[in-house]
């Protein structure tokens, strides 16, 4: 964790978060318990986290005071996403993003940056512009430089690159590579380092959690560009699983610990585990021992230092929408109750000897 900076705290620009303070101030007593996720955290000196849209901060005071209580890193779900952080190619759009990290300064909380350099959510502007490569090329120069000025020193890890390997194991065809081959990845990596020398800078991708065509792919990327001297810091696992068809846990944790002999941060970055519904009990069980053995598998190794879900409550989860008949995929329920999962993640971190 030698690459973490610390968040610089800052006045929040939305009032209505300034009103929520007053009660969650009030849940301080619970943070000192040993009691939440956060601190059962702190105590192993480890990162646990959740997503956090910009609507529901600033409507639902539950799912901000749950997400102040329980977590020390939030990751901006869509608000740093190339189209909704520059609308224009002259324009850049950063008011929703410096909402979340207000509150995430506010609270101790550290920030993650996602995504940079991504296939989707991209403007039509870029993609139907008919730019050539030189100037595809100065567009992204533009874009890091920009975004990772902007929030440089106060966003302590980003997601550089996203999704690059398809799900054969090839370099997934992409506005970006189509337009600047395969090296578009060095490039993103290294204006990223110059534009924050100190900002931890990752790969993120799904599919590549256990070991197989797809993980070999992800492995042999990150070889080659540490061995190319490509400053990249480490790896982001999305980990979006499907309770009936979970990975093996014990190929889960080999795969962390070649990554972490490259010399390689690994993140668990947006953890789910869907169910096909209705939801019963044997099922919210069964997908609290997959939390569980995947948090041992990450903590268990010293390199995987963060925990991170995508999102925190059925309420506000995209699992119902892209996969219709799945759901209650997160530790907190839609009344923002702590299910079996939630449970057996506070347990694995108070039963952990990490430090």
């Amino acid at each position: 964790m030698s690459k973490k900076s610390k968040l610089l705290a800052f006045p929040s620009t939305l009032s209505l978060l300034t009103a929520l303070l007053v009660s969650i101030n009030t849940l301080g007593q619970e943070l000192e318990t040993g009691g939440t996720l956060r601190s059962a955290a702190q105590a192993q000196g480890f990162l646990v986290g959740a997503s956090a849209e910009l609507k529901p901060l600033g409507t639902d005071p539950a799912y901000a005071q749950t997400l102040a209580r329980e977590y020390n890193v939030l990751t901006a779900a869509n608000a740093m996403k190339f189209e909704p952080l520059r609308p224009t190619r002259s324009r850049f759009a950063f008011a929703d993003a410096d909402k979340i990290l207000d509150f995430a300064a506010a609270h101790g909380m550290k920030l993650r940056g996602h995504t940079l350099v991504w296939h989707d959510q991209l403007p039509r502007w870029l993609v139907d512009g008919n730019f050539s490569s030189d100037e595809v090329s100065a567009i992204l120069r533009e874009h890091i430089e920009t975004v990772i000025g902007h929030y440089r020193g106060r966003v302590y890890a980003w997601d550089v690159v996203n999704e690059a390997i398809d799900d054969q194991g090839g370099l997934r065809q992409t506005f970006w590579s189509n337009m600047l081959g395969s090296d578009y990845i060095a490039q993103a990596f290294t204006l990223a380092r110059a534009a924050d020398p100190q900002a931890t800078l990752l790969y993120n991708d799904y599919g590549g959690e256990a070991l197989g065509v797809k993980s070999e792919a992800i492995y042999g990327l990150l070889k080659s560009l540490k061995g190319r001297g490509v400053p990249i810091d480490g790896i982001g696992l999305q980990s979006h699983f499907l309770l009936e068809q979970p990975p093996r846990m014990s190929e889960v944790a080999a795969n962390i610990r070649r990554l972490a002999a490259l010399g390689l941060e690994i993140q668990i970055t947006e953890l789910d585990v869907r169910m096909l519904m209705p939801q019963n009990e044997k099922k919210l069980e069964d997908q609290a021992q997959i939390y569980r053995a995947y948090l041992d598998a990450c903590l268990v190794v010293a390199n995987c230092n963060t925990f991170v879900t995508w999102g925190f409550t059925d309420k506000y989860s995209w699992i119902p929408q892209f996969f219709p008949g799945n759901g209650a995929a997160l530790p907190f329920d839609q009344a923002y109750r702590q299910k079996p999962a939630y449970h057996a993640l506070l347990q694995a971190l108070n039963n952990s000897h990490r430090r």
